[in-house]
């Protein structure tokens, strides 16, 4: 599967870099930049959004799909070839649906951040939770970046007590994230193995379990600096024990504020999940250079938690503060 990109940066033009990695390329990633001298950083004010209490019985034309890894709960996700067939159907004052149409790209830096998509690295840190059992029961969970949801989704289903679900498009959080969630979670019954199979599940649910559910769940949108300045200013600020990302590190300039989420509003005893490939190619970002941003600030430890070397090298690694 190409994936395409739409950044306004500088062209990278080293041959020797071209060359080495032109056969990464084509394998993986077709990246369109736009000639520019600066890349200009565009903020997105934050949102927290409140779901209605049957989200599912006001949307039209959505198909489930099943996502199975190992051992872990079958994750329902709405169809992504669904959101492009019906994109002038659905409510999207972003307009992110008609723009990565008709600039065919999957990511628009500063106007739509690759959330509809489920990116390669979330199936491996899934797959990395499902080798090494990762233990929810209890914990506050972020899911940053979230997109579909699933990583989140899967926190909840395992008994984490609070778990929040920030992308940068509010598009994504209403119309993927939010019935993702309620999708998976709403009647959830892990004895019940007739329901978790039915397909596709019923539309409405109890009111009674609806709000359960949102008392359990936050849902928000905008850049992280907008993001965490809102989180700051609730009453209590939250701290997570476990902060999960994947595929958000493609661009350095937005290091900074991520770093600045992790630090704010981590558990000082928690930990970040990060799942990224090793290079992004035509912007610059990746794990290396992450990874020295990090050792400059001197907050975190990071350690490698799995490899995996076909295609583009990809990594989950950890971020805990240091002692």
């Amino acid at each position: 599967m190409a994936f395409s990109f739409n950044f306004d940066i500088p062209l990278v033009t080293e041959e020797t870099d071209d060359k080495e990695n032109k056969g990464d390329k084509a394998k993986d990633v077709d990246l369109k930049c736009s000639k520019s001298s600066t890349t200009v950083l565009k903020m997105k004010d934050a949102v927290e959004h409140k779901p209605c209490l049957n989200p599912l019985s006001k949307m039209e034309n959505w198909v489930p799909e099943t996502i199975t890894i190992g051992s872990l709960p079958p994750l329902l996700c709405l169809n992504e070839s669904v959101f492009e067939k019906t994109s002038c159907e659905r409510e999207d004052s972003e307009e992110i649906l008609a723009k990565t149409l008709t600039q065919n790209s999957d990511l628009i830096s500063g106007v739509y951040e690759g959330g509809l998509k489920i990116w390669e690295c979330t199936y491996d840190l899934l797959q990395y939770i499902d080798n090494e059992g990762e233990v929810f029961a209890g914990k506050r969970v972020l899911d940053l970046g979230c997109g579909a949801g699933l990583l989140g989704i899967l926190a909840l289903k395992r008994g984490a007590i609070r778990v929040d679900f920030q992308d940068y498009n509010s598009t994504v959080i209403e119309q993927l994230t939010i019935p993702n969630v309620f999708l998976n979670c709403e009647d959830d019954d892990d004895n019940d193995d007739d329901e978790k199979n039915s397909s596709p599940p019923p539309k409405r649910k109890s009111l009674n379990s609806s709000q359960e559910l949102l008392d359990h769940c936050g849902f928000f949108s905008g850049d992280w600096n907008s993001f965490l300045a809102l989180m700051q200013k609730k009453t209590s600020v939250p701290k997570y024990d476990i902060i999960f990302t994947s595929e958000t590190i493609y661009n350095t300039d937005y290091y900074a504020s991520l770093h600045s989420v992790f630090s704010d509003l981590l558990d000082r005893n928690g930990n970040v999940y990060l799942a990224t490939k090793s290079h992004y190619f035509g912007v610059g970002g990746g794990l290396h250079m992450f990874e020295n941003f990090v050792e400059q600030k001197n907050v975190f430890q990071i350690k490698y938690l799995k490899d995996v070397e076909e295609g583009l090298k990809r990594h989950v690694v950890s971020l805990s503060f240091k002692k």
